[in-house]
């Protein structure tokens, strides 16, 4: 019996959090949400994820800091980026610092699901 992966979503939008919860938990994923980098960074589960799924623009840290953090923390969990401002430059920026996918919301759950998958069996390699 395989061991579910632990799914870290990262998202100021309660609805966004609890639509991806859903959805993960639904495919049989362990989740847990967050509303901010700091508050996940004080969690247990930074430590245990298997991919981050997050909003671009957050708060305080963006997540694209918050990648480039873990990253040099000797972390090599893969993160999937989502905004409702997908600009090209913030795509570049991200996937250059080791994201392993980037979409647009709204994105078809199949699309979340492509990514995840790929990024969850490639350790995070750039998808798209």
């Amino acid at each position: 019996m395989s061991v579910a992966s632990v799914i870290s979503v990262l998202d100021d939008d309660p609805y966004v959090r609890a639509a991806i919860n859903n959805l993960l938990e639904s495919r049989g994923y362990i989740v847990h949400t967050f509303a901010s980098a700091e508050e996940f960074l004080r969690s247990a589960n930074s430590t245990d994820t298997s991919c981050v799924i997050a909003d671009v623009q957050m708060p305080s840290v963006t997540e694209i800091d918050l990648l480039t953090q873990m990253r040099a923390q000797g972390s090599a969990t893969p993160f999937i980026f989502i905004t409702a401002f997908p600009d090209e430059s913030v795509r570049v920026r991200a996937l250059k610092a080791g994201a392993s996918c980037f979409l647009g919301k709204p994105f078809a759950a199949s699309d979340l699901m492509q990514c995840l998958e790929v990024a969850l069996a490639t350790g995070g390699e750039t998808m798209k």
